[in-house]
Order: C-alpha cells, then structure tokens, then sequence
C-alpha cells in the first residue's frame, strides 16, 4: 500500500496545479512511481448537449499533468464526477449525496498502487459535498494526507487554515502559503511562519504572486469577451500579464505604455492616436470598443508587429471588468507556465519537509 496525498485550498484558483506539477516532477526525477488525478472533475469542456459524458473522465488539468511530465495513460486517473450545472441539477434531483460505488473503485486503485497517489481536490474545501467528494470526505474516505495551497493578503489570511484544520484533522500535515507580494515574502518567513507552526500548521513553502502564472492568453480573452478577431488570428495564444486603458491623451499614454508589459489595451475604436502608440509598446492585443471599424493603416501595422486587433461589442468598462476577472481564475494549462511553476515550487519550497512528512525517501531533493 502506498502513500495518498492530497492537494487543497481553501478556495479556487490559489495555485493547486502549480504545486502538483513541482511535486509530481521532483518525484518522477527522483524514480518514484505517480499516479494523479482529479476524483471530482472542474475543468473539462463538455457541453451535455452533444452526448454524454466521456469515458473515462479526464480533466483536462490531468490531461495537461500529464502531458508536461510525460505520463503514461495508466498513471492519469479518471475522476468519478464532473462539476458541472447540468450534474449538479441532476444529482440534487436524485437527493444523492455519496460518491456511489465509484468510490470504492477509487479506494481500490489508490491502496493496489505501490507509490504515491496525488490528487487535486476541488477549488475549495466544501466544493464536492453534492458528490460526496469534498476535500474532508476524500481525506477521510482514502486515509490521504492533506496540503493546503492558501492565497495569502495578510494576518486576516489564517482564518480560513485554522477552520480547515478543525475540519481536517491529523489528515492535514501541512500549507503553502502562494501569491504573496515579493517585496513581503522574506519579513513573512522570519514573523509569520514561525507563529503558524507554533498553532500548528506546518509551512513548506512561501510563494511569491506571479503575474505570469494570473496572466490570461488572448484566446481566452477572445471567448469571454465574445470578439471579433479583426487580424492575428494565429497569435491567440500570447500571454496577456497587465491591463491598460487608453484614454488619456497620447502623450502620457505612450509614457504609461513604456512602463507596462505584455498588456491588453483598451480603448475606443475612434482612437487612432493611442491605438497606434500601444503598437509600440509591450502589447499583446489591442482590443477596441464602441463604434466604428479600426483604420486599414492600424490593421496593417498591427498584422506587421503581429498584434492581434480585436473589436468587441461592449462599452470600455464593461471589457475592462470581464478582463480583470479573468486574471488569475484560468488554469495552468501553457507551457511556459508549467516551466515557471516548476522553477518557483523548487525555488520557494521546502518539499525535503513534505516528503519526510510522508516518509518518502527522495534523493537530491
């Protein structure tokens, strides 16, 4: 019988996926056998519409694990349910509140395996009780380890750890502390650290906030905004890391523009002037709302520094909030995300401790 641990938060997108990856290529580095998966899927684009679900049930965040690290398709685990308003009305109707005779196959899966099981659990921790896998349930019902991945602001942030240690009990050895402004990361380590180990919650790690990990691609920008691509259509994938609104006179635009990177801007389609002046500096889309149609000569300078240009049917706030929304609530599902999320577990947490705490023997750790 090997060892389960499961990776939490107290809610979602607090960086679970960037942990994992971290865990999960120190281990298979190190020669240890994994198996991951998701027992309650989140992230798989499914529409009930076109037929049922697929079988088995990756989610695409396990899909992506696997991928990056080079799994086999036997080492991914299928998850028992997804998500979803469409099952969540459906097992509501039932009045069905366990997991079902799926999770006695979870168990048996999780004690055949002779290494370590790692599973994500939801993005908070009562997210699941509707299917009987909520992240108390799991760790009881698999005898699993807990981490936590906890966003942390400041002392307030605790508050949220010490309820999940009363709701987890010895089930939880420890948290990693993530997004915490770089400038606070060393003051935290040497004042606050050491006062949540003495109320009992274990630290293996303090993680800086990443604007690359909360950036968003233009692709994604795309769909929840519902633009129009007027020109870069292939350029979808760039990372869009700040936001800029352009509605200022050009001067001063272009002296703010210098001092961002890897922006959005924002302004008005009438606005030529700035529109031009963003496509000097680090913009990775330049998205234009109200009336009227970009220029043919921003158009073609555009295609020329290959700046996606996109048109969109809302007013400049409206866009400005959907895109705000979307930084830091999409997952980890890019490449050079996935190698700065290695780069930042290995730089900023102390695994020797985790995997002591699970009695697994790592070398050069």
């Amino acid at each position: 019988m090997g060892t389960t641990l499961l990776i939490g938060s107290c809610e979602p997108f607090s960086g679970k996926s960037a942990l994992v990856l971290g865990i999960a290529q120190q281990l298979n580095q190190s020669g240890h056998s994994i198996q991951f998966g998701k027992p309650l899927a989140t992230s798989l684009d499914w529409d009930p519409n076109q037929g049922p679900l697929p079988q088995p049930l990756i989610d695409d965040d396990v899909r992506f694990v696997g991928e990056t690290l080079g799994f086999e398709a036997d080492r991914l685990m299928s998850s028992l349910h997804l998500l979803s308003p469409t099952t969540a009305t459906s097992r509501l109707g039932l009045g069905q509140l366990d997991a079902g005779e799926g999770f006695d196959q979870l168990r048996q899966q999780v004690n055949d395996h002779d290494g370590l099981t790692l599973l994500e659990g939801a993005g908070s921790l009562n997210e699941g009780l509707l299917y009987g896998l909520s992240l108390p349930q799991l760790a009881e019902g698999l005898e699993a380890k807990v981490v936590l991945v906890h966003l942390w602001q400041d002392s307030r942030s605790v508050e949220p750890l010490l309820a999940a240690k009363q709701s987890l009990g010895d089930h939880l050895v420890g948290v990693v502390l993530n997004a915490v402004t770089p400038e606070e990361v060393d003051s935290l380590e040497r004042q606050v650290v050491p006062t949540l180990e003495n109320l009992g919650l274990t630290v293996f790690g303090v993680m800086p906030r990443s604007p690359l990990l909360r950036s968003v691609t233009v692709g994604e920008l795309v769909r929840r905004l519902e633009a129009r691509v007027i020109c870069c259509q292939d350029r979808q994938e760039l990372l869009v890391e700040t936001l800029s609104i352009g509605a200022m006179n050009v001067n001063s635009a272009m002296e703010f523009f210098r001092r961002r990177r890897n922006m959005a801007v924002v302004t008005g389609a009438d606005r030529t002037d700035i529109q031009l002046a963003a496509l000097e500096a680090s913009t990775q889309c330049l998205i234009l709302t109200g009336a009227g149609e970009p220029l043919p000569q921003l158009i073609s300078r555009a295609e020329e520094l290959d700046v996606p240009l996109l048109k969109v049917e809302h007013d400049t706030l409206a866009t400005v909030e959907v895109i705000e929304q979307a930084f830091g609530h999409v997952r980890l599902h890019e490449a050079v995300k996935a190698t700065y999320a290695f780069r930042l577990v290995e730089e900023h947490c102390h695994l020797d401790r985790l995997f002591a705490a699970l009695n697994l023997k790592v070398q050069n750790v």
